[in-house]
Formats: C-alpha cells, structure tokens, sequence
C-alpha cells in the first residue's frame, strides 16, 4: 500500500498578531485562514501562542491531523456559530449515557473502582451545575431525569463557541459530560479525567495484558488529553 504523502513545509516561521481583541497567527507574516477561508483569530493571546508553537515544532512533513489545537480552531470558527444547539443536544446525550453512571455487576473490586472514581464527579456535577445523574448496574440503559439533561443543554449554551467546541471534543474523547465539563470547569486535569474514564480499560488490561495497537490508541487518547487541557487553560 502506498504511504500517504504529508504536505510539505511551506514557511519558515509562525508568529501571533494582535486583531482587535483578538489574535491572528500568521505564517511568514501571512494570516493564516480556516477551511472556510476566515481568518484564524482566537480570544487570547496564550490560546494563539500555543496554536503558533505547534506550527513552529512542526517538521518537514507536517503532520495536520497532530495539529489539535488548530483543528479546534477551524472547527470553532467555522462550523461551531451555526450548530451550538445540536452541540448543546450532543452533550445531552453524552450525559444521557454518561460512562461514570455505568457500574460493573461483577466482580466486586471493579465496581468499586468505579465508584471511587466516578461517585465524587457525579456529585461534583449535581452540586456544581445541577446535572444529577442516576448510577446503574450493568449494561442496560437507564433514562436519566429530563431536568438534568436540561441543566446540561442549558450550561452547554452559556459558553463561547471556543470553550462549546472543546467540550463536544472532550465528551466525544471521555464518554462522558461530567468529566468534560469537569475538566472545562478547571475542577479537573484532563489526563485524570482520561485515567477516570478508563477504569473499565485499565481492568482489563491488568487482566489480559495489553497489545501495541491498544497501547498506541492510549498514547494517542493521551495526548489528545494534554491538547484538551491546554485549550481550556490558555483560554481562561
């Protein structure tokens, strides 16, 4: 199978310009532009300080697909504007089957693993933003109360289109809302939340081991983790 070829590096360095209240990054002093042909711009000077650095640690094949932040860039300016209530509706259903709601019936120590480190950001959540999530046993679903989901569509609409976008992402990247919103929140780091959401995983992996295909969908959940984290830190 022939490899797919990586653009090449079309520009020597990547730096941030003020725009208004906002901040462009240019390449070579050009702006750089989204997919829909906008400018790049984004609330905070440390958000495009981070977005530059990853055009400037990039080799001589660059590697899109590892450009998080950029994606998350693209995605916020140029689709996020006009899709915030199916976004706010897709954090709803992430809450809906939220991972930290589903226990194990057996063994017992898993169970408890899971509750160690699911209980305390589902109360977290209930206290914080009024999302109080129902816990099952098993694999069956189980409707959670509207009022709750509510509470997330609700929360979901108060926020920028940058920090909506990096929530959808962190729930996709989760399986969960409460952790999503717990990491967007500043209430927890992205890569413990990623450990919480993984309890079923890592259990199994103490079990059977764990092969390298599995191992590289971890590294790369990892530092999809870390880009997570830096966007809502550099957007504060």
């Amino acid at each position: 199978m022939d490899k797919v070829k990586l653009p090449k590096r079309f520009y020597k360095d990547a730096a941030v310009r003020a725009e208004g209240e906002r901040f462009a990054i240019e390449l070579d002093g050009r702006p750089m532009k989204t997919p829909a042909k906008a400018t790049l711009t984004v609330p905070t000077q440390n958000l495009a300080e981070a977005i530059a650095s990853e055009w400037r640690e990039q080799g001589a094949p660059l590697d899109l697909q590892g450009m998080t932040l950029t994606r998350l860039a693209n995605v916020a300016l140029d689709r996020t504007p006009d899709t915030r209530a199916e976004l706010a509706e897709e954090l709803s259903r992430y809450a809906g089957t939220d991972v930290t709601c589903y226990l194990a019936d057996s063994p017992s120590e898993l169970q408890a693993r899971q509750e160690a480190a699911w209980k305390p950001w589902r109360d977290w959540a209930g206290k914080e933003l009024g999302i109080v999530l129902v816990p099952v046993i098993g694999l069956m679903a189980s409707p959670q109360p509207e009022a709750s989901l509510q509470a997330v569509r609700d929360y979901a609409l108060t926020r920028g289109d940058f920090e909506l976008t990096a929530l959808a992402w962190g729930c996709s990247l989760l399986g969960s809302a409460v952790l999503a919103l717990a990491v967007e929140r500043g209430a927890l780091s992205a890569q413990d939340a990623l450990t919480a959401s993984c309890v079923d995983e890592d259990w199994q992996i103490e079990q059977w081991g764990q092969d390298e295909e599995a191992a590289a969908v971890r590294a790369g959940r990892a530092r999809e983790a870390n880009a997570l984290q830096l966007w809502f830190e550099q957007l504060r």
